[in-house]
């Protein structure tokens, strides 16, 4: 997981222009308000370029983010607040030695975790840095609407003034292992010049299901407080792709 954001880190933004990373991060600070937790300091595991982060500080909250690529961490420092930090880490390893009133980790970061030990780790860093009733909030890719839809090709288009991306989405699906290999062919044009390069890559994702979710998170110190339909208050259901996890540390340490 740790390299493959690197080679088009440079055209992340880009790529995801159309994401609406303010009402994303809107959403999910209701969900912290609907906890009670109003303003204080962030985890977040799997920060990327620092745009949600600067939504959270824009509505209260001081946010630690790290990340496994330094491409990603040098764009978020570029944006960087007077409050915000952002650093290079594993989400299943990285130790800041302090508390956060809350964990957040988005854009399916959780579904990159393929190993159950993956998975367990990355728990447990967002236990680490939680007190007791600490909320920990996290997205995921939803087994019963993978299972049921199908991972099918897509392709994305985007340009600005300076260049031109094309991003082709093959995936693969391993019922057996519950994983979909995503393979992206990704061209990426220069407008000025009309010089292009192709970059290949290769995401491995992990599809999960509330009961394991909740089995991983009860071993790690966790209770469940609300499996949802992301950017939505409503129960997650099988037509839901992308789901969205509330939980709550209920063990001290």
């Amino acid at each position: 997981m740790s390299n493959i954001f690197n080679a088009y880190a440079s055209y992340y933004d880009l790529l995801y222009r159309d994401k609406n990373y303010k009402s994303e991060g809107r959403y999910v600070v209701s969900l912290l308000n609907q906890n009670k937790l109003f303003s204080g300091s962030m985890l977040e595991l799997g920060c990327g370029t620092g745009k949600h982060a600067e939504v959270f500080a824009d509505l209260g909250f001081v946010t630690h983010g790290i990340d496994s690529s330094i491409f990603m961490i040098d764009k978020a420092n570029d944006r960087k607040s007077d409050t915000n930090i952002f650093e290079l880490g594993d989400v299943r390893s990285f130790r800041a030695n302090k508390k956060f009133d809350a964990v957040v980790s988005l854009f399916h970061v959780t579904s990159y975790q393929t190993e159950n030990k993956d998975l367990l780790d990355m728990f447990r860093t967002a236990a680490t840095h939680l007190g007791k009733d600490g909320i920990f909030i996290f997205d995921f890719w939803n087994g019963s609407a993978v299972l049921s839809q199908k991972p099918s090709k897509r392709v994305k288009k985007m340009s600005d003034t300076n260049f031109e991306v094309v991003r082709t989405a093959t995936p693969k699906l391993n019922s057996l292992q519950n994983t979909v290999n995503v393979n992206f062919d990704i061209l990426i044009k220069s407008i000025k010049n009309n010089k292009s390069e192709t970059i290949k890559e290769s995401h491995l994702m992990r599809y999960l299901f509330i009961p394991e979710l909740q089995y991983f998170l009860n071993e790690t110190g966790f209770e469940v407080l609300e499996s949802l339909s992301w950017l939505s208050n409503d129960k997650l259901s099988v037509t839901d792709w992308q789901g969205l996890i509330v939980a709550k540390k209920i063990i001290s340490s």
